[in-house]
């Protein structure tokens, strides 16, 4: 039986301009200025623009909505149009300043962006020269389409077929598709198009054979030969178990795995102009070591500064001067509304990259001072022990800001470029009472297995051993899951013959 009653509960919502300002937070400096571009793009309000004001506060002026819902009312209460105006032009120009008066950095650069041809566009120039009907040429076409950056062929024939009947309104059967795979396979660089890792090899192989016929490389036909018949062998690392079947020994098994590591397996990534290949790091911080003295400044080269549009301004200024003496009239009030929303949008704009500013210097001043030891000497070992909650009191945000600041941000320093989130680790307690940070926990397991011996590598437990010799008290469960945060595979899978 259904029943009405009355509930009192609280419910915590963020604003618009809240969730804005997260998303802010969120990205880098590289992504800045393509996203200050959209919101100029998308609100005429907003202009970039040099000159620097106090950003005024429009919650202060008389609310519009109100009156504007009021317009079909003609009982209700007449729209003050005068006295919303002259309080609203009385407030001082929004604008901000990404970069401040103190900015000597110097003049503002652009990255060059190379004129190259694409790895689809390559491929597609390739395809041109092939003698094929115009069925043949739209599905290699959707084809070449589906390669993704790597080189590989990730989509099923079926559902390329499918692609060209919803798009092109092309029927074609699993043959023909076949067949234009198997002559892409043939473009440069070899190995491309393939289904898999294990078809790309053998691609890149019988490509380098089919070059050299006239000479005879018995290791790569052995190499051909484990690619076919036995490559989960090789790739877990089973060689006892090649050997044995190949009747093969460690010299013959060794010149034939040296061929297959000499193979790309993102044959791609060779091709120039490739989006893979050209990846710049953009720091969003650069700390200066001016004789002792850190110095942190925000890096915000290329992104524009920002300002309220003075012809919205006027526009107001002239509303104003065409209604005094009279009513104003409901298209009069609608104009004034949405110039309004779009200053209220400008501003809020606006607030969100200031705010964005302060809370990645607060942030970024925080780690700088906290690790202090390691940005002045630049000695990895003395990075202290630091967690998102440490920051979290040192600057009064909350842990959620905090994270959302250290996430793909990064630092330049005189010792390189840092990922923020390096300086972050747990301490553990070595065998004298001291705490150490984790990372450097890490950095000598790095060390311990680059010194390994390849052909005998340690195991977890040896791992374990060491460290524990050299004061870490670290249990193996704990050894392994660094290892797997350091991309360091088993000890199996690091033998070598």
């Amino acid at each position: 039986m259904l029943k009405q009653s009355l509930s009192q509960k609280m419910l915590q919502k963020l604003s618009p301009q809240q969730i804005q300002l997260m998303k802010l937070l969120q990205i880098p400096t590289a992504t800045l200025e393509q996203r200050i571009k959209e919101e100029l793009e998308a609100n005429p309000a907003l202009e970039e623009g040099d000159d620097y004001n106090d950003v005024f506060d429009l919650d202060e002026n008389p609310g519009y909505g109100d009156e504007a819902k009021q317009d079909n009312n003609e009982e209700g209460p007449e729209f003050e149009f005068d006295e919303y105006l002259n309080e609203y032009l009385d407030d001082d120009v929004a604008s901000y300043k990404l970069k401040g008066d103190e900015y000597v950095e110097g003049e503002e650069r652009t990255l060059p962006v190379p004129v190259e041809n694409t790895f689809h566009e390559s491929l597609e120039r390739q395809l041109g020269l092939l003698d094929l009907s115009e069925k043949e040429n739209i599905i290699a076409q959707q084809i070449i389409g589906s390669i993704d950056e790597d080189g590989y062929l990730r989509r099923e024939p079926g559902a390329i077929i499918d692609d060209l009947l919803f798009s092109q309104n092309i029927e074609a059967d699993e043959k023909e598709v076949q067949q234009l795979i198997k002559k892409i396979q043939k473009f440069e660089p070899a190995g491309i198009c393939a289904r898999n890792l294990q078809e790309c090899l053998i691609l890149q192989l019988e490509d380098k054979m089919e070059k050299e016929p006239s000479v005879h490389y018995p290791e790569r036909s052995l190499a051909l030969k484990i690619l076919k018949n036995y490559f989960e062998e090789f790739t877990k690392k089973h060689y006892s178990r090649i050997k044995k079947q190949l009747n093969l020994s460690d010299s013959d098994l060794k010149d034939a795995i040296d061929e297959i590591l000499k193979l790309n397996p993102k044959p791609a990534s060779t091709v120039e102009g490739n989006s893979i290949v050209n990846q710049y790091i953009i720091p969003d911080f650069i700390i200066h070591n001016r004789d002792g003295e850190l110095e942190l400044t925000l890096n915000s080269k290329n992104a524009p500064d920002l300002r309220i549009n003075d012809q919205y301004m006027e526009m107001l200024k002239g509303y104003r001067e065409s209604v005094q003496g009279r009513r104003a009239t409901k298209p009069e009030k609608e104009a004034v509304l949405f110039i309004k929303q779009k200053i209220d949008s400008a501003k809020w704009f606006i607030d969100a990259i200031k705010q964005r500013q302060d809370t990645l210097y607060r942030t970024m001043y925080a780690i700088m001072q906290y690790q202090y030891d390691y940005f002045t000497t630049g000695d990895e070992r003395r990075i202290k022990p630091m967690i998102l909650k440490d920051l979290a009191e040192i600057t009064g945000l909350d842990i959620s800001t905090v994270s959302r600041v250290a996430n793909s941000k990064f630092v330049q320093t005189e010792f390189g470029t840092k990922r923020l989130k390096d300086f972050f680790s747990e301490s553990m307690q070595t065998q004298d009472g001291s705490e150490v940070s984790t990372l450097e926990i890490k950095n000598i397991l790095t060390d311990v297995v680059s010194r390994e011996d390849k052909r005998n590598p340690l195991s977890d437990e040896r791992l374990m051993e060491i460290l524990s010799e050299r004061g870490y008290n670290i249990a193996r469960r704990t050894i392994a899951k660094y290892r797997e945060q350091l991309n360091i595979p088993v000890a199996r899978l690091r033998k070598q013959l």
